[in-house]
Protein backbone atom coordinates (compact mmCIF):
# COMPACT_ATOMS: atom_id res chain seq x y z
CA UNK A 1 0.00 0.00 0.00
CA UNK A 2 1.42 3.45 -0.89
CA UNK A 3 2.49 5.71 1.95
CA UNK A 4 -0.11 8.32 2.89
CA UNK A 5 0.42 12.07 3.14
CA UNK A 6 -0.44 13.62 6.50
CA UNK A 7 -1.50 16.92 4.92
CA UNK A 8 -3.79 15.28 2.33
CA UNK A 9 -6.99 16.75 3.88
CA UNK A 10 -5.54 20.27 3.58
CA UNK A 11 -4.73 19.74 -0.10
CA UNK A 12 -8.21 18.34 -0.77
CA UNK A 13 -9.76 21.26 1.10
CA UNK A 14 -7.83 23.73 -1.07
CA UNK A 15 -9.02 21.84 -4.15
CA UNK A 16 -12.67 21.94 -3.08
CA UNK A 17 -12.67 25.59 -1.95
CA UNK A 18 -10.99 26.83 -5.13
CA UNK A 19 -13.46 24.80 -7.20
CA UNK A 20 -16.52 26.15 -5.39
CA UNK A 21 -15.31 29.76 -5.64
CA UNK A 22 -14.60 29.26 -9.36
CA UNK A 23 -18.13 28.00 -10.09
CA UNK A 24 -19.73 30.87 -8.20
CA UNK A 25 -17.53 33.50 -9.87
CA UNK A 26 -18.08 32.04 -13.35
CA UNK A 27 -21.86 31.93 -12.90
CA UNK A 28 -21.93 35.47 -11.52
CA UNK A 29 -19.73 36.81 -14.32
CA UNK A 30 -21.65 35.09 -17.12
CA UNK A 31 -24.97 36.33 -15.80
CA UNK A 32 -23.67 39.90 -15.45
CA UNK A 33 -22.07 39.83 -18.93
CA UNK A 34 -25.05 38.31 -20.70
CA UNK A 35 -23.40 34.91 -21.27
CA UNK A 36 -20.79 35.91 -23.89
CA UNK A 37 -19.06 33.29 -26.05
CA UNK A 38 -15.34 33.16 -26.71
CA UNK A 39 -14.68 32.41 -30.35
CA UNK A 40 -16.07 33.21 -33.78
CA UNK A 41 -16.65 31.86 -37.27
CA UNK A 42 -18.71 28.96 -35.98
CA UNK A 43 -16.26 28.17 -33.17
CA UNK A 44 -16.99 28.35 -29.46
CA UNK A 45 -14.15 27.84 -26.98
CA UNK A 46 -16.03 26.49 -23.97
CA UNK A 47 -14.52 27.12 -20.55
CA UNK A 48 -14.47 23.37 -19.95
CA UNK A 49 -11.33 23.39 -22.14
CA UNK A 50 -9.65 25.94 -19.89
CA UNK A 51 -10.68 23.73 -16.99
CA UNK A 52 -8.91 20.74 -18.51
CA UNK A 53 -5.81 22.85 -19.15
CA UNK A 54 -5.70 24.07 -15.55
CA UNK A 55 -6.29 20.58 -14.13
CA UNK A 56 -3.40 19.32 -16.27
CA UNK A 57 -1.23 22.21 -15.09
CA UNK A 58 -2.08 21.53 -11.45
CA UNK A 59 -1.28 17.85 -11.85
CA UNK A 60 1.98 18.74 -13.60
CA UNK A 61 3.05 21.04 -10.76
CA UNK A 62 2.39 18.28 -8.20
CA UNK A 63 4.28 15.72 -10.30
CA UNK A 64 7.31 17.83 -11.17
CA UNK A 65 8.07 19.79 -8.00
CA UNK A 66 8.72 18.71 -4.41
CA UNK A 67 7.31 20.24 -1.24
CA UNK A 68 3.98 21.19 0.28
CA UNK A 69 3.98 24.58 -1.50
CA UNK A 70 3.95 22.81 -4.88
CA UNK A 71 1.15 20.50 -3.77
CA UNK A 72 -0.90 23.42 -2.51
CA UNK A 73 -0.43 25.26 -5.79
CA UNK A 74 -1.32 22.12 -7.71
CA UNK A 75 -4.46 21.65 -5.58
CA UNK A 76 -5.60 25.24 -6.18
CA UNK A 77 -4.95 25.11 -9.94
CA UNK A 78 -6.65 21.72 -10.15
CA UNK A 79 -9.61 23.00 -8.14
CA UNK A 80 -10.04 26.01 -10.43
CA UNK A 81 -9.86 23.70 -13.42
CA UNK A 82 -12.39 21.30 -11.92
CA UNK A 83 -14.72 24.23 -11.20
CA UNK A 84 -14.55 25.34 -14.86
CA UNK A 85 -15.12 21.74 -15.95
CA UNK A 86 -18.05 20.85 -13.70
CA UNK A 87 -19.76 24.20 -14.38
CA UNK A 88 -20.51 22.98 -17.92
CA UNK A 89 -21.82 19.56 -16.89
CA UNK A 90 -25.26 20.45 -18.30
CA UNK A 91 -23.81 20.42 -21.82
CA UNK A 92 -22.55 16.88 -21.47
CA UNK A 93 -25.56 15.13 -19.91
CA UNK A 94 -28.12 16.49 -22.40
CA UNK A 95 -28.58 15.72 -26.09
CA UNK A 96 -28.92 19.43 -26.88
CA UNK A 97 -25.82 20.47 -24.91
CA UNK A 98 -27.97 22.61 -22.61
CA UNK A 99 -25.80 24.73 -20.28
CA UNK A 100 -28.97 25.82 -18.46
CA UNK A 101 -30.19 22.25 -17.82
CA UNK A 102 -31.94 22.57 -14.44
CA UNK A 103 -30.50 19.45 -12.72
CA UNK A 104 -26.97 20.65 -13.56
CA UNK A 105 -26.93 22.82 -10.42
CA UNK A 106 -27.83 19.77 -8.32
CA UNK A 107 -25.13 17.70 -10.03
CA UNK A 108 -22.53 20.41 -9.36
CA UNK A 109 -23.58 20.64 -5.71
CA UNK A 110 -23.57 16.84 -5.35
CA UNK A 111 -20.05 16.59 -6.79
CA UNK A 112 -18.65 19.09 -4.31
CA UNK A 113 -20.65 17.59 -1.43
CA UNK A 114 -19.09 14.20 -2.22
CA UNK A 115 -15.61 15.74 -2.24
CA UNK A 116 -16.30 17.36 1.16
CA UNK A 117 -17.42 13.99 2.56
CA UNK A 118 -14.25 12.33 1.26
CA UNK A 119 -12.11 15.10 2.73
CA UNK A 120 -13.75 14.79 6.14
CA UNK A 121 -13.50 10.99 6.06
CA UNK A 122 -9.77 11.20 5.34
CA UNK A 123 -9.29 13.92 7.97
CA UNK A 124 -10.88 11.77 10.67
CA UNK A 125 -9.18 8.50 9.78
CA UNK A 126 -5.52 9.26 9.09
CA UNK A 127 -3.59 7.18 11.60
CA UNK A 128 -0.09 6.97 10.21
CA UNK A 129 2.13 3.95 10.72
CA UNK A 130 5.76 4.29 11.81
CA UNK A 131 7.15 4.23 8.25
CA UNK A 132 4.50 6.74 7.13
CA UNK A 133 5.39 9.12 9.97
CA UNK A 134 9.05 8.82 9.03
CA UNK A 135 8.27 9.48 5.36
CA UNK A 136 6.21 12.56 6.22
CA UNK A 137 8.98 13.88 8.47
CA UNK A 138 11.43 13.47 5.58
CA UNK A 139 8.94 15.29 3.34
CA UNK A 140 9.04 18.23 5.76
CA UNK A 141 12.83 18.22 5.58
CA UNK A 142 12.80 18.15 1.77
CA UNK A 143 10.31 21.00 1.66
CA UNK A 144 12.61 23.18 3.78
CA UNK A 145 15.81 22.69 1.82
CA UNK A 146 15.25 25.76 -0.36
CA UNK A 147 13.25 28.15 1.83
CA UNK A 148 14.24 26.91 5.28
CA UNK A 149 12.09 25.68 8.16
CA UNK A 150 10.55 27.59 11.02
CA UNK A 151 10.90 26.33 14.57
CA UNK A 152 7.29 25.15 14.52
CA UNK A 153 7.84 23.04 11.40
CA UNK A 154 11.00 21.56 12.92
CA UNK A 155 9.13 20.64 16.08
CA UNK A 156 6.30 19.10 14.03
CA UNK A 157 8.78 16.91 12.11
CA UNK A 158 10.42 15.81 15.36
CA UNK A 159 7.03 14.91 16.85
CA UNK A 160 6.17 12.80 13.83
CA UNK A 161 9.04 10.36 14.43
CA UNK A 162 8.62 10.23 18.19
CA UNK A 163 8.36 6.57 19.13
CA UNK A 164 9.77 5.32 15.80
CA UNK A 165 13.02 4.23 17.41
CA UNK A 166 16.17 6.04 18.56
CA UNK A 167 17.95 5.53 15.22
CA UNK A 168 15.14 7.16 13.24
CA UNK A 169 14.73 10.01 15.73
CA UNK A 170 18.47 10.70 15.72
CA UNK A 171 18.65 10.61 11.90
CA UNK A 172 15.75 13.06 11.51
CA UNK A 173 17.27 15.37 14.13
CA UNK A 174 20.58 15.45 12.27
CA UNK A 175 18.81 16.09 8.96
CA UNK A 176 16.84 18.95 10.49
CA UNK A 177 20.09 20.50 11.67
CA UNK A 178 21.27 20.69 8.04
CA UNK A 179 18.19 22.62 6.90
CA UNK A 180 18.39 26.44 6.97
CA UNK A 181 16.38 28.20 9.65
CA UNK A 182 13.62 30.59 8.71
CA UNK A 183 11.74 33.09 10.83
CA UNK A 184 8.05 32.51 11.27
CA UNK A 185 6.02 34.73 8.91
CA UNK A 186 4.21 37.69 10.39
CA UNK A 187 0.45 37.70 10.82
CA UNK A 188 -1.51 37.76 7.56
CA UNK A 189 -3.99 40.59 6.99
CA UNK A 190 -6.94 38.19 7.18
CA UNK A 191 -5.99 36.58 10.49
CA UNK A 192 -7.52 39.33 12.71
CA UNK A 193 -10.75 38.94 10.76
CA UNK A 194 -10.67 35.19 11.28
CA UNK A 195 -10.16 35.69 15.02
CA UNK A 196 -13.12 38.07 15.14
CA UNK A 197 -15.24 35.59 13.23
CA UNK A 198 -14.21 32.82 15.61
CA UNK A 199 -15.12 34.95 18.63
CA UNK A 200 -18.48 35.75 17.02
CA UNK A 201 -19.19 32.06 16.49
CA UNK A 202 -18.21 31.25 20.07
CA UNK A 203 -20.46 34.07 21.31
CA UNK A 204 -23.39 32.73 19.28
CA UNK A 205 -22.98 29.13 20.36
CA UNK A 206 -22.62 29.98 24.06
CA UNK A 207 -26.04 31.68 24.22
CA UNK A 208 -28.72 29.16 25.01
CA UNK A 209 -31.46 31.23 23.40
CA UNK A 210 -29.64 30.98 20.07
CA UNK A 211 -29.48 27.21 20.43
CA UNK A 212 -33.17 27.16 21.33
CA UNK A 213 -34.04 29.15 18.18
CA UNK A 214 -31.97 26.73 16.11
CA UNK A 215 -33.89 23.78 17.54
CA UNK A 216 -37.24 25.47 16.83
CA UNK A 217 -36.15 26.18 13.26
CA UNK A 218 -34.99 22.59 12.75
CA UNK A 219 -38.34 21.24 13.88
CA UNK A 220 -40.52 23.78 12.06
CA UNK A 221 -38.79 24.53 8.76
CA UNK A 222 -39.21 21.03 7.19
CA UNK A 223 -42.96 21.19 7.86
CA UNK A 224 -43.17 24.53 6.08
CA UNK A 225 -41.47 22.97 3.04
CA UNK A 226 -43.75 19.93 3.03
CA UNK A 227 -46.90 22.03 3.52
CA UNK A 228 -45.85 24.25 0.62
CA UNK A 229 -45.47 21.20 -1.65
CA UNK A 230 -48.83 19.80 -0.50
CA UNK A 231 -50.44 23.14 -1.27
CA UNK A 232 -48.91 23.13 -4.77
CA UNK A 233 -50.20 19.58 -5.25
CA UNK A 234 -53.74 20.47 -4.22
CA UNK A 235 -53.83 23.58 -6.42
CA UNK A 236 -52.34 21.70 -9.38
CA UNK A 237 -49.21 23.85 -9.54
CA UNK A 238 -46.82 20.98 -8.82
CA UNK A 239 -47.35 19.20 -12.15
CA UNK A 240 -46.90 22.50 -13.97
CA UNK A 241 -43.33 22.66 -12.71
CA UNK A 242 -40.68 21.27 -15.05
CA UNK A 243 -38.73 19.66 -12.22
CA UNK A 244 -41.64 18.38 -10.14
CA UNK A 245 -39.78 15.14 -9.37
CA UNK A 246 -37.04 17.17 -7.74
CA UNK A 247 -39.72 18.96 -5.71
CA UNK A 248 -40.89 15.57 -4.46
CA UNK A 249 -37.26 14.75 -3.58
CA UNK A 250 -37.04 17.95 -1.54
CA UNK A 251 -40.26 16.92 0.27
CA UNK A 252 -39.06 13.39 1.05
CA UNK A 253 -35.81 14.56 2.61
CA UNK A 254 -37.62 17.38 4.41
CA UNK A 255 -39.83 14.71 6.02
CA UNK A 256 -36.77 12.69 7.04
CA UNK A 257 -35.21 15.84 8.50
CA UNK A 258 -38.45 16.60 10.35
CA UNK A 259 -38.66 13.10 11.86
CA UNK A 260 -35.05 13.26 13.08
CA UNK A 261 -35.53 16.77 14.47
CA UNK A 262 -38.76 15.85 16.31
CA UNK A 263 -37.09 12.78 17.78
CA UNK A 264 -34.19 14.97 18.90
CA UNK A 265 -36.54 17.51 20.46
CA UNK A 266 -38.30 14.72 22.41
CA UNK A 267 -34.95 13.67 23.88
CA UNK A 268 -33.93 17.16 25.02
CA UNK A 269 -35.30 16.91 28.60
CA UNK A 270 -33.42 13.69 29.41
CA UNK A 271 -30.53 13.20 26.94
CA UNK A 272 -29.29 16.41 25.33
CA UNK A 273 -26.15 14.84 23.90
CA UNK A 274 -28.13 12.30 21.93
CA UNK A 275 -30.66 14.97 20.96
CA UNK A 276 -28.01 17.19 19.40
CA UNK A 277 -26.48 14.18 17.68
CA UNK A 278 -29.86 13.68 15.99
CA UNK A 279 -30.09 17.38 15.12
CA UNK A 280 -26.66 17.15 13.51
CA UNK A 281 -27.73 14.04 11.59
CA UNK A 282 -30.88 15.84 10.38
CA UNK A 283 -28.80 18.71 9.02
CA UNK A 284 -26.33 16.36 7.35
CA UNK A 285 -29.20 14.52 5.63
CA UNK A 286 -30.47 17.83 4.27
CA UNK A 287 -27.00 19.02 3.24
CA UNK A 288 -25.92 15.79 1.56
CA UNK A 289 -29.20 14.80 -0.08
CA UNK A 290 -31.99 17.36 0.24
CA UNK A 291 -29.89 20.24 -1.06
CA UNK A 292 -29.14 18.35 -4.29
CA UNK A 293 -32.87 18.45 -5.15
CA UNK A 294 -33.14 21.99 -3.81
CA UNK A 295 -30.44 23.20 -6.20
CA UNK A 296 -32.24 21.41 -9.03
CA UNK A 297 -35.46 23.26 -8.24
CA UNK A 298 -34.10 26.67 -7.24
CA UNK A 299 -30.79 26.63 -9.15
CA UNK A 300 -28.13 28.77 -7.49
CA UNK A 301 -30.84 30.64 -5.60
CA UNK A 302 -30.55 27.75 -3.12
CA UNK A 303 -27.25 29.19 -1.89
CA UNK A 304 -29.08 31.20 0.79
CA UNK A 305 -30.71 28.08 2.23
CA UNK A 306 -27.33 26.32 2.06
CA UNK A 307 -25.69 29.14 4.04
CA UNK A 308 -28.43 28.88 6.67
CA UNK A 309 -27.93 25.11 6.94
CA UNK A 310 -24.17 25.53 7.35
CA UNK A 311 -24.70 28.10 10.10
CA UNK A 312 -27.14 25.78 11.87
CA UNK A 313 -24.70 22.90 11.54
CA UNK A 314 -21.98 25.03 13.13
CA UNK A 315 -24.19 25.90 16.12
CA UNK A 316 -25.45 22.34 16.59
CA UNK A 317 -21.96 20.84 16.25
CA UNK A 318 -20.52 23.31 18.78
CA UNK A 319 -23.28 22.52 21.28
CA UNK A 320 -22.88 18.76 20.74
CA UNK A 321 -19.13 18.99 21.38
CA UNK A 322 -19.74 21.05 24.52
CA UNK A 323 -22.16 18.43 25.83
CA UNK A 324 -19.72 15.61 25.02
CA UNK A 325 -16.91 17.37 26.93
CA UNK A 326 -19.24 18.12 29.82
CA UNK A 327 -20.33 14.52 30.16
CA UNK A 328 -23.77 13.16 31.09
CA UNK A 329 -26.06 15.55 32.95
CA UNK A 330 -28.55 14.60 35.64
CA UNK A 331 -32.16 14.75 34.50
CA UNK A 332 -33.35 17.87 36.32
CA UNK A 333 -36.45 18.37 34.18
CA UNK A 334 -35.34 21.84 33.02
CA UNK A 335 -36.18 22.90 29.48
CA UNK A 336 -33.47 23.80 26.97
Amino acid sequence: MPLRVLEAPSYLQAFVLSGVVTVLLVRAYLQAAGYPQLGGGGLHIAHVLWGGLLMTTGLGVALVFLGSAARNLGAVLGGIGFGLFIDEVGKFVTAGTDYFYAPAAGIIYGAFALLVVITQAIRGRIRLTGPERTANALYVVVGGLRTGLTDDRRAAAARLVRGCGPDVEDAITRLLDTVPRREAPGPRFWQPWLRRAHRAVVWVTTHRWVVALVVLYLVGEPFVVVLGVLLDTVTGQLHDQREWRAVLGVSIFALITAVLSIRGASLLPRDRTRAFRLFKLALLVDLLFGQIFSFTVNQFGALTALAVDLFLLGVVTAEHRRLCRQGPEPDDGRPL
